[in-house]
C-alpha cells in the first residue's frame, strides 16, 4: 500500500504537470481571410435569391421579393461553411460525414428502410431529415458526379433554379473549374451548390479535389473500405454545407405529410424546427452503440441540439431545435423588458429598429435604437442572445461554420482542451466576404420569419376538432387556472402593475434577481389574479400574444435541469462574448441549487456562478399541442416519429400530464427523475491519425499506468464502459477553469480535483476487472463518483425534473437550499383544474 500511495503521488504531478501544458494562453495569431475574400471577391458579388421556386410551402404564404429573398437564404444559403463541416468530418474521430448522410450506397445497412439499405426511403425514419420533393433515390452512380450515389431529380420537376451559375456563379477557388486528364471537369457551381435530396444540406464542389486528389478517389472504396474512407487525408470531389433550414424546417402540423418519406412541398413549414431530426445518427452516422462518442450524442432526444458541440463548452446541453412563432409580438415584448446595454466589441452587432405597438393596428412599428441599446428578443434558451434578432441570426452562421478559417482558431472542435477566446465581429467585418454578405441578407431573413412564423391551430388541422372541446364551462375554468397559475410566465399581455415590478431600468445587470422576486411575489396576491382574469377572458387575448413574457427565469424557482442554464459560450471572455450584451454578463448568481449524485442520489448543494448564466427565458406556448415532448431537452414526455396530428396529440396528452402530474414521470429509483445513461458497454475509440495533440500529450504526461489506453498501432481505446454509466458523469467532465471568469485560486482548485481523480483512479486499478459484467463495472465506477461530480461543469444528471407550478411537488421544499425555497408555496390544483387548463391550452 505504500508503494500504491507514493506511485499515485508521483502521478498527480505529473498530471498537474500535463494539465498545467494544457492550460496554456493559446495565441490566435493573425486572422485568414475567408476563401471568398481570398480571390478578391466582395459581399456585392452575392446576390440572394427572390425566386419563388418554395411558393407551396409555409401553408402557400404570399410573400414580397424581399421576403422571397429571405426565406430562400434561410433554406439555401451557406455562407462557404462546406469548408467548415469537410475539416469536421477529419476532425470527428472517423464518425461524422454529411456526404454519408445524403448518399445511398447499397453497402450502406445500418439504418432500417425497406431492403435493409440507407438510401432516400429510409432517412426519415433513421434520420428525421426532410427529403426535398422532386427527387427520387439513385439506382446506380453517377458518373458526372465522380461515382457517388446521389439522389436523382425526378424528370416531371423543373430545374432547380439556385444551382444556376450563370445567375448565381459561386467562388471560383482551388480546383474549381478545373478540367483534368480524362477530360472530365469539376464544376465552379453555383453560390448555393447543388440540392442533395435534403432540405437545407447543399453540395459544393471541393476546391482541393485536384488532379492528384482525383487519382486517388475511389467512390466504391469510400463506401466499402474504412481504412479508404476515414482517412483524414482523403481528399472528396464534394463538400457539403448546412444552412439554417436543416434544424428548422419540419412537417407542416396542420397539413402534414401522408408518407413523411416522401413529402409534398405543401406538407412542409420552414419554421416549425426539425422537431424529428435524430442529431446523435448524423454525428455519429452508423450509430454504432459500443461507441461510446454515439452513447454520448444518443444522450440528444430527437429534436434536439447541443448549439456548443463543437466549441464545447463541457456540458451536456440538449436544446430542442426553436420552432419561430409570432415573431413580431415577440419583438413588440422585447421592448417592455428585454432591454440590453452593450459595450465594447458588442457595440459591432448590426441592429434592427426596435418594435412599438402601434394602438391603431395593434401591429409593431419600427422606433428608433441607441447605439449601446439592443432590444432583444431571446432565442437561446438561456436567454444569453441579448444582442437583438439580426445579431442572433448572424451568430448562428458562424456557429455553423461561417468564416471558419478565423472560427476555428478560437478553440479545439468536440475535445476542447484549450483555453477558448472571443470571435471578434471585428475580424469577420474585416476578412470575411462571407460574414459580410451574410449581414447584407439576414435583415430579409427577419422579414421572411415575421411573415412565416404563424400559428399552427390545432381547429386547423385536418381532424383536429375531435380534440377539442365545446363545453363553454370548461374552457372558462381553463382560462380562470391559467391566468392565476401559468399567464404570469406564459403571456406577453400582462397587468400593467405587474409590468411595473419587472421594469427593465430595475432589471437590468447585477439587481435582476431582486427585481424578478419582486415581481413574482405580485403575482401571487389576489390583486394580479384579478387583473389577469379579466386579461385572458377577454375574446383577443391569444391575437399578437406571443404567450410568453420571454423573461429570464432563475433556476432556481424552475428546479429544471440546470445544465442549459450553466451554458458558458456567452459569458465575458468566451467564444460568443461579442454576441452576448453588458446586460447579460453583469447578471448575478441565482444562488444553490439541490442536486444529486448520479450513483449514489446523495442530496447537495451546487453554487451556481454569476455573470450570466443560471437563467432559462421562458419558452412560447404557441402551437404547444404540436410541439411536445416538452423541457429544453425534450425529456418531458414520448417520442413518437409519426407527424400526424392523431399521432401529436397522443404524444402531447401524456406529456403535459407528466407536466401537471410529476409523479407519473419516468424516475431511477431513489432520484427525482431519470438520469440518462449507456445503453449498451461500450468503448473510446479513436484512430491513431485521428488522435487529438492535446489528448496525446495529456495521456503521456500521466505516465506508464495510463499508457495501455493506446494499442501498438497508436490507436486510442478505453473501456469497457459499461451499460448504465451515466452519460453526464463523463459528457460535463471540466478539463479547464474556464478563462475570463474564473481566478487563479479556482483554476488551482480544478487542479487539485484532478489530481485527486487520478489517484482515485490509481488506488481502485488493482480492483479492476475489464472481463467483470456490467454491475461489478458500474460498481467500480461508483467510487471515482465524488471526484468526478467536482470536475463536473454541470453536476446535475436529472433530466426530467422541475417545473411543478400547480403541483404539490412545488410545495415539497424539503432538503432544498433557501434560495430554491425563497419563491415560496402556492396551492395546488385540483384534478378537474389540470384537466380544463390542458383543454384551454389545446386551443393556443
Amino acid at each position: 500500500m505504500m508503494k500504491l500511495s507514493l506511485r499515485a503521488k508521483v502521478l498527480c504531478k505529473l498530471v498537474v504537470a500535463a494539465a498545467l501544458a494544457v492550460l496554456h494562453s493559446r495565441t490566435v495569431g493573425a486572422a485568414n481571410l475567408d476563401e471568398a475574400q481570398a480571390v478578391g471577391i466582395r459581399e456585392s458579388f452575392f446576390v440572394q435569391s427572390g425566386d419563388d421556386y418554395f411558393h407551396d410551402m409555409d401553408n402557400g404564404l404570399d410573400l414580397s421579393p424581399a421576403e422571397r429573398r429571405g426565406r430562400n437564404m434561410w433554406l439555401l444559403w451557406t455562407g462557404g461553411n462546406d469548408r467548415f463541416w469537410d475539416v469536421v468530418t477529419k476532425d470527428s474521430a472517423a464518425t461524422f460525414d454529411l456526404l454519408k448522410i445524403i448518399t445511398s450506397h447499397p453497402s450502406q445497412t445500418y439504418c432500417p428502410s425497406p431492403g435493409g439499405r440507407c438510401d432516400r426511403d429510409g432517412r426519415w425514419e433513421w434520420l428525421g431529415v426532410i427529403n426535398e420533393p422532386c427527387f427520387e433515390k439513385p439506382s446506380g452512380p453517377d458518373p458526372q458526379r465522380f461515382g457517388l450515389w446521389l439522389d436523382v431529380r425526378s424528370k416531371d420537376c423543373k430545374p432547380d433554379p439556385f444551382e444556376d451559375e450563370t445567375k448565381y456563379p459561386g467562388v471560383k477557388i482551388g480546383a474549381r473549374g478545373m478540367t483534368f486528364k480524362d477530360g472530365s471537369k469539376l464544376p465552379v457551381g453555383s453560390i448555393y451548390g447543388y440540392a442533395t435530396g435534403i432540405l437545407g444540406l447543399r453540395l459544393f464542389p471541393n476546391p482541393n479535389f485536384n488532379q492528384a486528389a482525383k487519382d486517388r478517389w475511389d467512390p466504391e472504396r469510400y463506401y466499402t473500405d474504412p481504412n479508404y474512407y476515414n482517412d483524414p487525408k482523403l481528399v472528396k470531389p464534394y463538400r457539403v454545407g448546412m444552412a439554417c433550414g436543416f434544424c428548422h424546417v419540419g412537417p407542416n402540423p396542420i397539413h402534414p405529410p401522408a408518407d413523411p418519406a416522401n413529402p409534398k412541398f405543401t406538407d412542409i413549414n420552414s419554421t416549425v424546427g426539425s422537431q424529428y431530426l435524430w442529431m446523435d445518427r448524423i454525428f455519429v452516422y452508423t450509430a454504432k452503440r459500443e461507441n461510446f462518442l454515439y452513447q454520448l450524442v444518443h444522450a440528444y432526444p430527437p429534436g434536439t441540439m447541443d448549439t456548443s458541440l463543437v466549441s464545447t463548452d463541457h456540458i451536456l446541453n440538449p436544446r430542442t431545435m426553436n420552432a419561430v412563432y409570432n415573431l413580431g409580438d415577440r419583438l413588440a415584448q422585447s421592448v417592455v423588458w428585454g432591454k440590453e446595454t452593450l459595450k465594447g466589441d458588442e457595440l459591432n452587432n448590426k441592429q434592427l429598429m426596435a418594435p412599438v405597438i402601434d394602438p391603431l393596428d395593434g401591429r409593431p412599428k419600427p422606433m428608433f435604437v441607441a447605439p449601446d441599446t439592443s432590444y432583444s428578443a431571446r432565442v437561446l434558451k438561456d436567454g444569453s442572445d441579448s444582442v437583438g434578432i439580426l445579431g442572433a441570426l448572424n451568430r448562428v452562421y458562424l456557429n455553423i461554420g461561417l468564416y471558419s478559417e478565423e472560427w476555428l482558431k478560437h478553440f479545439n472542435p468536440f475535445f476542447g482542451g484549450k483555453g477558448i477566446t472571443a470571435i471578434e465581429i471585428a475580424t469577420a467585418e474585416a476578412n470575411s466576404t462571407y460574414w459580410r454578405a451574410t449581414e447584407a441578407g439576414t435583415p430579409d431573413m427577419a422579414l421572411f420569419l415575421l411573415k412565416a412564423g404563424q400559428p399552427d391551430k390545432l381547429a386547423k388541422a385536418p381532424g383536429g376538432d375531435k380534440y377539442l372541446t365545446a363545453d363553454t364551462a370548461t374552457l372558462d375554468r381553463g382560462k380562470t387556472v391559467f391566468a392565476e397559475t401559468c399567464a404570469r410566465c406564459h403571456s406577453s399581455k400582462l397587468p400593467t402593475e405587474a409590468r411595473a415590478k419587472l421594469d427593465p431600468g430595475g432589471c437590468s445587470g447585477p439587481d435582476y434577481l431582486t427585481c424578478f422576486k419582486r415581481f413574482w411575489d405580485y403575482t401571487q396576491t389576489d390583486e394580479f389574479k384579478m387583473k389577469m382574469r379579466d386579461i385572458v377572458a377577454a375574446p383577443d387575448f391569444l391575437e399578437h400574444n406571443f404567450l410568453s413574457s420571454d423573461a429570464r427565469i432563475p433556476v432556481t424557482l424552475l428546479r429544471t435541469n440546470a445544465c442549459s442554464p450553466l451554458a458558458t459560450n456567452a459569458i465575458r471572455g468566451n467564444i460568443w462574448d461579442n454576441f452576448s450584451s453588458e446586460t447579460y454578463k453583469d447578471l448575478p448568481s441565482v444562488g444553490k441549487i439541490t442536486v444529486q449524485e448520479p450513483f449514489s442520489g446523495e442530496r447537495w448543494q451546487f453554487q451556481m456562478p454569476g455573470g450570466g448564466v443560471g437563467f432559462t427565458r421562458v419558452p412560447s406556448l404557441v402551437s404547444i399541442w404540436s410541439t411536445a415532448p416538452f423541457f429544453v431537452n425534450n425529456q418531458l414526455g414520448p417520442f413518437s416519429q409519426d407527424p400526424s396530428v392523431d399521432s401529436r396529440m397522443k404524444v402531447f396528452n401524456t406529456s403535459i400530464r407528466q407536466l401537471l402530474w410529476p409523479e407519473t414521470r419516468g424516475a431511477d429509483p431513489g432520484f427525482d427523475g431519470f438520469i440518462v445513461r449507456t445503453d449498451a458497454r461500450s468503448y473510446v475509440e479513436i484512430p491513431k491519425r485521428n488522435v487529438p495533440i492535446e489528448l496525446n500529450n495529456l495521456v503521456n504526461g500521466l505516465g506508464k499506468a495510463f499508457a495501455p489506453v493506446f494499442d501498438k498501432k497508436g490507436n486510442f481505446k478505453i473501456g469497457p464502459i459499461p451499460k448504465g454509466f451515466p452519460v453526464g458523469l463523463a459528457a460535463s467532465y471540466r478539463p479547464l477553469a474556464d478563462i475570463g471568469r474564473d481566478g487563479l485560486a479556482a483554476k488551482a482548485e480544478h487542479l487539485r480535483n484532478f489530481g485527486s481523480l487520478i489517484a482515485t483512479t490509481v488506488s481502485n486499478l488493482p480492483r479492476l476487472d475489464l472481463n467483470a459484467d456490467d454491475a461489478a463495472l458500474l460498481a467500480w465506477a461508483a467510487k471515482m463518483e465524488k471526484p468526478l461530480v467536482k470536475l463536473s461543469k454541470c453536476p446535475d444528471y436529472v433530466v426530467n425534473r422541475g417545473h411543478y407550478f400547480g403541483t404539490d411537488k412545488f410545495n415539497d421544499v424539503d432538503g432544498l437550499s433557501d434560495d430554491e425555497k425563497s419563491f415560496g408555496k402556492e396551492t395546488p390544483l385540483s384534478d378537474d383544474d389540470k384537466n380544463a387548463l390542458i383543454e384551454f391550452l389545446k386551443t393556443f
